[in-house]
């Protein structure tokens, strides 16, 4: 009853998120400088949940997400449900090695982690242990980002022009990135392109 009570909730919220109405839960942060679309926050720690995927960007997405989907559904040690919160967070990878965090090793591999941060209330102790041993629980420390915000349709090229632009407004300013670019997305696929909230994060100095 409780798990079908969740996935009504979920529903709920998909349904409010195709007309861009979010609900969810989103980690805790303090915005030091705003122009235009970017921006420069500091993020409070946090923990995510991770997993790794050979492929291209949708299938790898695709297949990221519905793992991850199912540990907070119940796929877990305590067959609890977690909440759903925002964003979720998509990079190319480039660690190692075989199996379970596969390497680039031709130019038409694509290697892809996705991530999903986990409610505020949860510590590592308390939060329920992933039945999938390929899902990852990580604590993120305090962390400097560098945002560009954006609309429209998410895919593997506009998260590449748009972090290009974020990355020439860092170098712009002379400020030293330490980390990729990563997606952040705000919205289920099926959500207006026009009425989406996207963002391109990368950890700064």
């Amino acid at each position: 009853m409780k798990t079908l009570l969740f996935v009504l909730n979920s529903l709920i919220l998909s349904a409010c998120s195709v007309v861009g109405i979010r609900q969810s839960e989103q980690p805790d942060y303090y915005s030091l400088l705003t122009d235009g679309a970017f921006e420069i926050r500091l993020y409070s720690e946090s923990l995510i949940a991770e997993t790794t995927i050979e492929g291209d960007y949708k299938t790898a997405g695709d297949q990221s997400f519905r793992r991850l989907a199912g540990f907070i559904f119940g796929n877990n040690t305590r067959r609890e449900s977690v909440a759903m919160t925002s964003p979720v967070y998509q990079e190319a990878a480039s660690e190692s090695i075989a199996m379970t965090i596969p390497v680039f090793q031709e130019a038409d591999s694509q290697v892809w982690r996705m991530s999903f941060i986990m409610p505020k209330n949860y510590q590592v102790e308390t939060l329920p242990v992933p039945i999938d041993s390929t899902i990852r629980i990580k604590k993120l420390d305090k962390r400097k980002v560098a945002v560009m915000s954006y609309s429209g349709s998410l895919n593997q090229e506009s998260i590449s022009e748009h972090a290009k632009q974020l990355i020439d407004w860092l170098n712009s300013r002379s400020i030293k990135m330490i980390s990729k670019p990563k997606s952040a997305a705000y919205d289920p696929p099926w959500t207006i392109p026009t009425l989406r909230h996207n963002e391109i994060h990368i950890e700064i100095e």
